[in-house]
């Protein structure tokens, strides 16, 4: 006959066995296919019982194997997962990438980090204000093997985008996978920028990345100012408690009618803005005009976003040239472009690239021109004279910040030695 002590322990235990029936979930996540590299594709099947068990399908099985079946029993202890089948296709992941698919899995299934992340990056060098940009290229933020050798390329900046290229439903995979590229990848010193979503689901951009130190923060859809403080405020109130200084600098990009008539206040709307861009594809939408590449009907706009820029003090960036096989459109496109002020554009292929430079390249006469006034200035200004003239010709003010301005970004691509 059971004790009423016995009565309660059986009650318990059976109370207990349909709470550890709903412990059993399934997720999956990452991708699989014959087009696939440096990626993988995991299921986890959470159970009662029975530890972990790792089936791996890997070509590199031989030689990465066990590092793979660490990194999965390692994330799934991180998330307090004991029992569970986890089923891996590999297709060359790296280690960052292993994690973030194996994550993603868990939060699809509910699970939450029961220890503690490891640290986040230790921050590199923060990048100059005014660096050059003249090339930023786009990284779609879900998928890794175009991140892996992006630096090898050499632009000026990478970014990894959690926005347009990204699919609705894979956005809090892609945001893991972000996060782990920042930490993990060595991008040969180019400036690492990420875009984020539009606000409010860009909060939960800004909460992953901002610990592992991203250099600049793009912001899409830009129309008030209200929108640039809140971003802003949101990175100060994340950076807080991460011991570390590392500006993260802020471009908007403005996309619609309204955000090109704001565009100055936009582009004052905090201290770490440092740039402004214009999304033209989203642009000649609001506007209903078809996007050509003469580009006459951005042009209003285009120039307006110059102009709000330099009376804001910050650089202003172009929008990408779209058509990727005409890199002599290409190439007049960014020519015109340097003519109405901009300092460099958006590309969305590597072979972009050279030719972006190429066209924001002063020529060899507008820099042996420029040399020559600001050594007349130098000579002048030792002189003590007021006056600064080159030959017979009196040089103005506005002319000699122009030609030094030419100068410093000469030297800065390389096209001039020394400092």
């Amino acid at each position: 006959m059971a004790t009423p002590k016995t009565r309660k322990t059986r009650a318990r235990r059976a109370a207990a066995r349909p709470a550890r029936r709903a412990v059993r979930r399934v997720a999956e996540a990452g991708r699989r296919g014959a087009d696939v590299r440096s990626d993988l594709w995991v299921s986890v099947q959470t159970r009662a019982a029975g530890g972990v068990d790792v089936a791996l399908d890997s070509k590199v099985a031989a030689f990465y194997g066990e590092s793979i079946r660490r990194a999965a029993t390692a994330t799934l202890k991180d998330f307090g997962v004991r029992h569970a089948r986890v089923r891996i296709e590999d297709a060359g992941a790296l280690p960052f990438v292993v994690t973030a698919r194996i994550e993603a899995a868990l939060r699809r299934a509910g699970f939450e980090r029961a220890s503690r992340a490891p640290g986040g990056a230790a921050a590199a060098r923060p990048t100059e204000r005014d660096r050059l940009r003249r090339s930023r290229l786009y990284l779609p933020g879900n998928e890794p093997k175009f991140m892996v050798n992006a630096g090898v390329h050499r632009p000026d900046a990478v970014i990894l985008d959690l926005e347009d290229s990204v699919h609705a439903d894979e956005k809090d995979a892609a945001r893991l996978l972000v996060k782990g590229a920042l930490r993990a990848i060595d991008f040969m010193g180019v400036e690492r920028m990420v875009r984020i979503n539009q606000l409010p689901l860009g909060h939960e951009d800004i909460d992953a990345i901002v610990p592992e130190c991203p250099d600049l923060i793009l912001v899409p859809k830009a129309e008030s100012a209200e929108q640039i403080r809140e971003v802003d405020a949101r990175i100060r109130r994340r950076q807080r408690g991460l011991r570390r200084e590392h500006p993260v600098w802020l471009m908007p990009i403005v996309e619609s009618a309204l955000g090109v008539e704001r565009a100055f206040e936009i582009a004052r709307a905090a201290d770490s803005v440092v740039a402004l861009t214009i999304g033209l594809e989203d642009y000649t939408a609001d506007l209903g005009v078809r996007k050509t590449a003469e580009g006459l009907e951005s042009h209003f706009a285009r120039a307006r976003l110059v102009n709000a820029a330099r009376a804001a003090g910050v650089q202003a960036i172009d929008s990408v040239f779209g058509d990727v096989g005409d890199l002599d459109g290409l190439l007049a496109w960014g020519r015109r472009s340097r003519a109405m002020g901009f300092e460099g554009m958006g590309c969305i292929h590597p072979r972009q690239i050279r030719v972006i430079h190429e066209a924001f390249a002063p020529s060899p006469e507008e820099i042996e021109r420029a040399l020559r006034i600001v050594a007349a200035f130098d000579e002048a200004k030792k002189k003590g004279l007021g006056v600064v003239s080159l030959g017979t010709r009196m040089i103005d003010p506005p002319v000699v910040l122009r030609a030094q301005r030419l100068v410093a970004t000469a030297r800065r691509a390389g096209l001039i030695e020394g400092s």
